[in-house]
Order: structure tokens, then sequence, then C-alpha cells
């Protein structure tokens, strides 16, 4: 479903700055798969998903989305095909329109819009059974502007438009990371259950060990835009955050502690 091969990505090439944030990555996921991902500030984790995402075109390589070449394809045209939650919860909904008029922006993404209503009875009822099932009562808020809901209640009504689409691909970047921890407990659960019901392949960005220990079907690291160790279920479900830690100080000149993870 997600491909990525031998993708390489510089900042700055060719000045004092120049940064390799990609090294000749490979990463595939099949249909269906949950990876998680973490690795140090600088490790290339962020710049990955916003390559999947189009956001940055890579130096070299291929990225292919349910075997379609998306190289060259921008940010909007891969709308219909990717869904993605941010760190911030401000960035992923649009906090001047209302619960409603957001969620009706969100089912649109990626389609032909003609002069239709962007809001009708059916639809409405269909916002208020999505909304109900995140047990927050935004199903009686859909008039609510959105920027008067708290950071927890943003990041559930983003990870629900992101997901309301079927995309082909879903990406998650530490999407709960700005969150307290009753909240972002909150948001793990809400993840892993869209994902599971929508069977949505999934690439989640993580610092939290634990979450990307317990979440998903495989776990990578990376580090200087290379994966550097890779888990599957099985080690996985008897992987600890020592044991994490451990292998990344068996990298070559890589310095961790799990505070940089868990903070």
């Amino acid at each position: 479903m997600l491909s990525v091969t031998d993708v390489s990505k510089t900042f700055f090439p060719g000045t004092v700055n120049e940064r390799t944030a990609l090294d000749r990555l490979s990463l595939t996921l099949a249909e269906g798969e949950f990876v998680t991902v973490i690795g140090s500030n600088g490790a290339g984790k962020s710049t990955l998903l916003n390559a999947a995402a189009g956001r940055l075109l890579v130096d070299s390589g291929v990225i292919e989305i349910d075997a379609r070449n998306v190289n060259k394809l921008a940010d909007h045209k891969r709308a219909k095909y990717v869904g993605r939650v941010f760190q911030d919860p401000l960035a992923g909904t649009a906090p001047n329109l209302t619960v409603e008029e957001n969620l009706s922006l969100a089912l649109q993404r990626g389609r032909r819009r003609g002069l239709g209503p962007g809001l009708t009875k059916k639809r409405r009822a269909v916002f208020v059974e999505e909304l109900a099932s995140l047990e927050l009562g935004l199903e009686d808020r859909l008039t609510a502007k959105v920027g008067l809901l708290s950071g927890g209640q943003r990041q559930a009504l983003s990870l629900l438009m992101a997901g309301f689409t079927q995309p082909r691909i879903m990406l998650l970047d530490e999407h709960t990371a700005a969150l307290d921890p009753q909240r972002a407990a909150l948001v793990t659960n809400l993840t892993e259950r869209i994902v599971e019901q929508g069977g949505l392949t999934t690439l989640m960005v993580t610092h939290n060990m634990e979450q990307a220990i317990r979440l998903g079907d495989r776990l990578v690291m990376m580090h200087e835009g290379r994966i550097v160790y890779e888990a599957d279920a099985e080690t996985k479900a008897k992987l600890t955050v020592q044991e994490l830690l451990e292998e990344f100080a068996n990298v070559k000149g890589a310095t961790l502690s799990d505070k940089a993870f868990l903070g």
C-alpha cells in the first residue's frame, strides 16, 4: 500500500547548513498494516511523513501509494489517498469554522467540488453518529466553532476527520505529544479503534516508546535518515522500553535517553 524505495532528501545542499534527512531509506507497508516509527530528534521521522504526504519532494528514490508512483504528485493531489494528523492540535482543523463545517470539508477532501450544499440533513446525521463514537459530547456541538474546543477534543476531531474518507494511507505525526496524559490516552485509544475498524494502513511517528511498543503490527527505529532496527509483531510483543534503549545504544554514534522519548 505504501512503498518507499531508496529515498533520499537533503536540506540546504551545498551550504554549511547541509543536512541529510533521509539517506536511501526503504520501507514498505502492506495493506492494513500499522507501523510505528521511533528515533531521536533529527532522525528524519517527520521528513519521511512529509515525503509520503507530498509536502516535500524527495531528491531521489521512489514513493508509491497503492502501486502508483506519486513522486511528482503535490500534497493537494495526494489528499484523496492520504489522511494525516499533526502534533499540533491546531494544525488539523479550521478554528473559525464549526465542527460540522470542518467535517464537511474533510468529507470532500480529494473530491471535485461542485455548487451543491456542503451541509445536508443526511450528512449531519452521519456527523452525529461519527462524533458520538468519540464519546466527547461533540455530537451536541455541531455548530460550535472548533477554536472553542480543548486540545484533546480538537485532536480527536482531527483523527476522525483524517479517517473519514477511508484514506489509502493514514499518517500520524506524534499526534499525542502535545496533550496531557489523560487526553493522550484518550486519543491513543481512539487511534486504535479508528485504525482497526477502518482497516487503515497506518504509519505513526512517536517519541513515546511505550506507545510504539503497544500499538501497531511492526516497529522501526530511525537514525540519521536510515532505518537501523526493525521489530515484527512477535518480537515487539516481547520488547521493553529498556531493550529499545539498548538497541539504539548499539547504533554507532547514537546516544539516547528514555526522557527524549517519554518526556
